[in-house]
C-alpha cells in the first residue's frame, strides 16, 4: 500500500516537473495551411545597437507569422528562425507553434518560436 502510494506520488511529481519545465514543447501545436502573411519585424535601432563582438543581434531575424489552417483559423506567432525569410504569402506551410505557459499571464494564450517544418506551393 505504501509502496504504491509512493510510486503514485513520484509519477505525479515527475509529470508536474515535465509539464512546468517543458510546457511549450509538451503542448506544441502543429499547423498546416496557407501562409497569410510573414513580416520581418526589423526595427531601425536593431542594427545601430549591435554589440561589439561583430555578431548580428537576433532581432534582425525576427518574424511575425500568420498561417490559416483548413478550418479557417489564423494562427499567429513570433519567431527568430531565419527559415521564415524565404517564406512568401500564399505558399503552404507546416509549422510547429509553441505556446506560452498559462502562468506567463501577459502572454498566455499566444505562441512564440514558430518553427518551419515544411514549405511548398499550394495546390
Amino acid at each position: 500500500m505504501k509502496l504504491s502510494l509512493l510510486s503514485l506520488l513520484l509519477v505525479l511529481m515527475a509529470g508536474t516537473f515535465v509539464c512546468v519545465n517543458y510546457y511549450s514543447y509538451v503542448f506544441a501545436r502543429t499547423v498546416i495551411g496557407k501562409v497569410v502573411d510573414v513580416q520581418n519585424v526589423l526595427q531601425p535601432t536593431t542594427i545601430i545597437q549591435g554589440n561589439q563582438t561583430g555578431k548580428l543581434p537576433g532581432q534582425i531575424f525576427s518574424f511575425a507569422i500568420a498561417i490559416m489552417d483548413d478550418k479557417g483559423e489564423i494562427v499567429t506567432a513570433s519567431s527568430e528562425d531565419r527559415q521564415w525569410a524565404v517564406v512568401q504569402k500564399g505558399q503552404c506551410a507546416e509549422a510547429k507553434f509553441f505556446p506560452y505557459p498559462p502562468w506567463a499571464l501577459s502572454k498566455s494564450g499566444t505562441y512564440f518560436g514558430a518553427r518551419l517544418l515544411k514549405l511548398n506551393e499550394c495546390k
